[in-house]
């Protein structure tokens, strides 16, 4: 993985592609001040660099019939190494699970799952969640809307390079 410097036009082109994945590369170049050939080169090589993961659409959960967004605290037995790849490994294989983040503290994971409504959480949660290897609790928690959804990190245009 190549490190690139980043100044004002990358933090710019990162900014504007965060925004809108599928905006045309003429059109980020033209945000940029650059022309077309340098901006996709530049795109490249953020890519290339690991600054950007990849591109997808945001869907909404409701309107594919996920009406219900759960996080779950996950406490295990075991904090070894391997039990915690273990866990995670598996919870790569749910689809329910849209994100695993492990946390230091008195929780070990928190899950973000969906679910079409609160019967089919509670089935993933008794078949799969509670049932899993190593899980000593779940401490379940409702989403009632959200109010903010921001994807990404915030980046400063201006800021030092």
């Amino acid at each position: 993985m190549r490190r690139v410097k980043l100044d004002k036009i990358d933090r710019r082109i990162l900014r504007d592609l965060q925004e809108d994945g599928r905006m045309t590369n003429v059109e980020l170049a033209r945000r940029a001040g650059i022309s077309a050939p340098p901006c996709l080169r530049r795109v490249r090589a953020l890519e290339e660099a690991q600054y950007i993961r990849g591109y997808h659409a945001d869907i909404n959960p409701e309107a594919m019939g996920y009406g219900v967004t759960v996080f779950a605290q996950v406490g295990l037995s075991s904090q070894a190494e391997a039990d915690l790849r273990s866990f995670e490994d598996l919870v790569n294989t749910w689809p329910l699970v849209r994100e695993c983040h492990m946390l230091a503290g008195e929780t070990d994971f928190l899950l973000k799952i969906v679910a079409e409504d609160w019967d089919s959480y509670q089935r993933f949660l008794t078949t799969q969640l509670t049932a899993a290897p190593n899980v000593s609790h779940v401490k379940s928690a409702l989403a009632i809307r959200t109010g903010k959804l921001l994807p990404g990190v915030p980046i400063d245009v201006d800021g030092d390079e």
